[in-house]
């Protein structure tokens, strides 16, 4: 049932508005005599629509308009006026009402364009979820030493037709890099096709990879082409590349010499024109040793090697991270954006995120969500195995710069966290001379005020 909230300071106004839209159009209705009721109610239950006085005492229909887009209220609000005075309306418009209607327009009239008012705000909304979601998890977040030092990496490489090897941890992004090698290349305009490795079974690998003919096997009833031919003209993914079994390794190598494929059950090979990038978590220095991994295969798939950082490396960009996942993952379950106490940052900021990294923070963020009903995320809805292993967090990149510089950026951005991003009370917090001191150390750390 759709919530309408009708805000007006005069009481029997307001009551008989709600009357009217539950008898017409049976919306379930609440009233609020202020501008201050008003927001509190707001914070405290989802409501559809909002119809909204423009004048009242204290807080007036105006500031409430500027605090519901401050507060990122998503709601469609209608503004109403019995003054006539039509300049205020379009006021309120430029201020995020979605129309404005008079106090003398039938309640049929109000009630049609508050539908049309929660209509066209769930539209919206589903567009915005659907694109949020489509960039949401192809984003790679942070400004870290070591993620600028990545973006820095990634930029050299994306325009180089060689193949690539990405190397790092599990969870810590490499297909997100191969994303942004794609469309950073010359390739952005064809095709990304991802293969992960390890998922596939022994039999359906070379089928998958390679494509085959109508009969090659049982059950191949129709001609199948694989990940290279699909990906022709753009990128190919192979996740997990460590993990393939020693024949499919040969067969993958001829393509990659060769620039060609031939299907299973096929006479004849298929040119191709397939950048690969390959990823793995796996040590491939110690499978070519030990003949687990193809050592002509290793040298032609890491003509250039880019590493992701673990995210105990770069645990600066913790809070951004988080702060990412938890807007995210309120749009993708079509609740009201919520916010972390600064005891549960303390707590993210603490832990090493060795187990699965970014991968990690995402799932457990999604988890704190669904625990929590209210606006606020409190440290009861943080998982026991985050908070009985948080501890101070040691940056481990690799040159004393780096370790500096992350460390610094900890320090900055916990400080900013605690202060709400207030420049001046941050600044004085750390003992600094003014606000601008803070600014040039903030440049200098490429940690962007919010």
């Amino acid at each position: 049932m759709r919530l309408v909230l009708v805000v007006d300071d005069v009481r029997t106004l307001a009551e008989q508005y709600a009357y009217d839209l539950k008898r017409i159009a049976g919306y379930t209705t609440k009233i609020a005599t202020s501008g201050k009721e008003a927001l509190d109610i707001l914070t405290m239950e989802p409501v559809d629509c909002v119809i909204l006085d423009l004048e009242m005492p204290g807080v007036d229909g105006f500031e409430v308009l500027r605090r519901i887009k401050k507060d990122g209220f998503h709601v469609p609000v209608i503004v109403y006026t019995g003054t006539g005075n039509y300049e205020r309306c379009v006021q309120a418009i430029k201020l995020g009402a979605y129309s404005f209607i008079d106090k003398a327009e039938s309640m049929e009239r109000v009630a049609h364009e508050v539908g049309n008012a929660i209509e066209r705000w769930r539209l919206e909304a589903e567009v915005q979820t659907f694109r949020r979601e489509a960039t949401a998890d192809r984003a790679l977040i942070g400004n870290s030493e070591t993620m600028r030092e990545l973006e820095s990496q990634i930029a050299r490489v994306a325009a180089i037709p060689s193949a690539v090897l990405i190397v790092g941890d599990s969870g810590t992004g490499k297909e997100l890099v191969a994303h942004e090698l794609h469309d950073r290349s010359g390739r952005a305009q064809g095709p990304f096709i991802a293969i992960n490795s390890a998922a596939l079974p022994d039999t359906l690998i070379e089928s998958e990879l390679f494509g085959h003919e109508r009969g090659a096997f049982t059950g191949a009833n129709r001609t199948h082409r694989g990940a290279f031919e699909r990906a022709s003209g753009g990128t190919l993914f192979l996740d997990e590349i460590g993990e393939l079994p020693a024949a499919v390794q040969a067969k993958l190598l001829r393509v990659l010499e060769q620039g060609e494929v031939t299907r299973l059950g096929a006479e004849r090979a298929t040119k191709i024109d397939t950048r690969v990038i390959a990823a793995t978590h796996r040590d491939l220095d110690a499978d070519v040793s030990s003949g687990r991994f193809r050592e002509d295969l290793y040298y032609r798939i890491n003509v250039h090697i880019v590493r992701v950082p673990p995210l105990r490396d770069r645990a600066s960009d913790i809070l951004d991270l988080a702060n990412h996942f938890l807007s995210t993952t309120c749009a993708r379950f079509g609740v009201r954006r919520k916010r972390f106490d600064q005891d549960v940052l303390d707590a993210l900021m603490g832990y090493d995120w060795r187990r699965n990294n970014v991968r990690e923070l995402r799932n457990i963020v999604e988890r704190m969500v669904i625990a929590t009903d209210g606006p606020t995320i409190g440290i009861d809805a943080v998982p026991d195995e985050i908070r009985g292993r948080a501890t101070p967090v040691r940056a481990k990149t690799a040159t004393f710069r780096g370790r500096k510089s992350e460390a610094e950026r900890q320090i900055v951005v916990a400080a900013l966290e605690r202060h709400e991003w207030n420049i001046t009370r941050t600044a004085s917090e750390l003992g600094l001379a003014d606000h601008a001191s803070l600014l040039k150390i903030m440049r200098r750390l490429a940690i962007k005020p919010r």
